[in-house]
């Protein structure tokens, strides 16, 4: 069995951990990160197909409220006229407008939906990405850009369903999502954060707060 190169830590030291009759998925063992091999990744055209089914409705208060977990965590910790980035948004931002109800300024970008690049020259007091980091082919380069455009003391608010020793992978509906392609557990977040030498804060199982260091 081929072994793969950890997209998240690079190690070289994994093993196979689940296949189904779609895809492979594999565990590294350096970072505790699964990841789906770039050979079953879908094509862009049939990832956007599938974004594009998507409702995300700014109106919609059962999607407010599922996003209020991480708003109202982040809320009580920004100061007055902090600046932020919405970072894959998808077709209907609605984090953003929640913030910006608060009197925030809230960039936006998604890779097929807010593809404006001249964020990533830009620096932030928060940065949001919800529902975004399982889907990541690149999670090392993306998280590590991400973190970098943070200003010291800026917030990185992630919502990602995380694996624990509880998850029965099998059955798991999260990885049946065939956009859904890399699957963290709290050890892998905390050896990120642990590499930046930053704050992490575990609110739930799928909430998850980094702070940038002052120093």
């Amino acid at each position: 069995m081929k072994s793969h190169n950890c997209p998240l830590c690079s190690s070289k030291k994994s093993q196979l951990y689940h296949t189904d009759n779609i895809r492979e998925y594999h565990l590294c063992l350096a970072c505790d990160f699964v990841f789906v091999p770039c050979i079953f990744h879908l094509s862009e055209s049939d990832e956007k197909a599938r974004y594009d089914q998507h409702r995300n409705d700014p109106n919609d208060l059962s999607y407010r409220k599922f996003l209020s977990q991480v708003s109202k965590p982040l809320l009580d910790r920004l100061s007055i006229k902090s600046k932020g980035l919405d970072f894959g948004c998808g077709p209907g931002p609605t984090l953003s407008i929640m913030l910006e109800e608060h009197g925030y300024t809230v960039d936006l970008f998604d890779k097929y939906y807010a593809q404006n690049s001249a964020v990533f020259n830009r620096k932030y007091d928060f940065i949001t990405a919800t529902e975004v980091l399982e889907h990541l082919s690149q999670p090392s380069f993306e998280l590590n850009r991400l973190y970098n455009m943070l200003n010291p003391g800026g917030v990185l608010g992630i919502m990602t369903e995380m694996l624990s020793d509880n998850t029965s992978f099998v059955d798991w509906y999260y990885k049946n999502d065939p956009t859904h392609i890399g699957f963290f557990s709290r050890a892998s977040l905390q050896r990120l954060a642990s590499t930046w030498h930053a704050e992490i804060e575990t609110l739930s199982s799928r909430v998850i707060l980094i702070t940038k260091t002052s120093t």
